[in-house]
Formats: structure tokens, C-alpha cells, sequence
């Protein structure tokens, strides 16, 4: 007969191998600490994170590359462990993603009006050097 398998413990996390994996400093980790982001257990001073902090440091990280400030991405983490039902979670995601690809399609056409206006400078700045030589040339064969 056989033993009842016993199960093993959740795995744990130091700040340090979070730091190395997630390529952040840990004064970053500890700053989503300090915003609510992540509550790691204490054994003595030595902070132990668990999977869950783990998932949401990665969804922090996701939050980032995509723009969010760090309210709108504490926001959505705690829905993220929400009960089961998605539906408000899904929507509120939508609105946030929906806000910042607006954004940033706003300010992606104000640089592209900016590199027109750039380039029709250096055209024009290239158009009177080309002619300020031609002058400096042509006074020279003069001599």
C-alpha cells in the first residue's frame, strides 16, 4: 500500500531572485510594495513572496510596457483576483487598453506632424546652403 502523497509546499520567492528574473532592482520591488502591488510575507526582516506575488509582479510588469500608471494597473491586478465572474473585469481592461491606444494614436499623429514640419525645414535649410554655396562658388570664379 502506498503512502498518501504529500503535498509540497507553494513555491517561495526572495526579493533577490524576483529582482533577477523580472530584470528589475529591488528597490523597484520594493516600491509596488509600498503601492499595494505586492504583500509579501516577512520571516524575520527577509521578505518571502509567493506565486502570488510573482503573477502579480508580472502583471505589473505587462502594465508598464502597455503605459498604465500604476493606480490603473493596481486596479486591474485586484480584479484579476476577483471572484469568478470576468464581465466587469473585462470591460474596465477594455476601457483602459481602449484610453491608452487612443492616446498614444494621438500623440503618434502629433509626431508625425512634427517630423513634416522637420523635414520641410531641412528642405528649406538645405535649399539656401545649396544656394549660399552656389553664390560663394560662383563669386570665387568671378575673382
Amino acid at each position: 500500500m502506498q503512502k498518501p502523497a504529500v503535498p509540497s509546499p507553494a513555491p517561495t520567492y526572495t526579493i533577490g531572485e524576483l529582482a533577477r528574473e523580472f530584470d528589475l532592482t529591488t528597490r523597484a520591488i520594493r516600491f509596488y510594495e509600498e503601492a499595494g502591488l505586492l504583500c509579501p510575507q516577512r520571516q524575520g526582516r527577509a521578505r518571502i513572496y509567493t506565486q502570488r506575488d510573482r503573477t502579480r509582479l508580472k502583471l505589473t510588469q505587462r502594465g508598464k510596457r502597455l503605459g498604465l500608471s500604476l493606480a490603473e494597473i493596481k486596479e486591474l491586478v485586484t480584479m484579476y483576483e476577483s471572484p469568478r465572474d470576468t464581465v466587469p473585469q473585462l470591460k474596465r481592461y477594455l476601457e483602459v487598453l481602449g484610453a491608452h491606444r487612443a492616446d498614444i494614436e494621438s500623440r503618434m499623429a502629433d509626431l508625425r506632424a512634427t517630423l513634416e514640419e522637420i523635414r520641410a525645414y531641412e528642405a528649406e535649410a538645405r535649399a539656401l546652403l545649396k544656394k549660399q554655396q552656389r553664390t560663394t562658388t560662383g563669386s570665387g570664379l568671378a575673382k
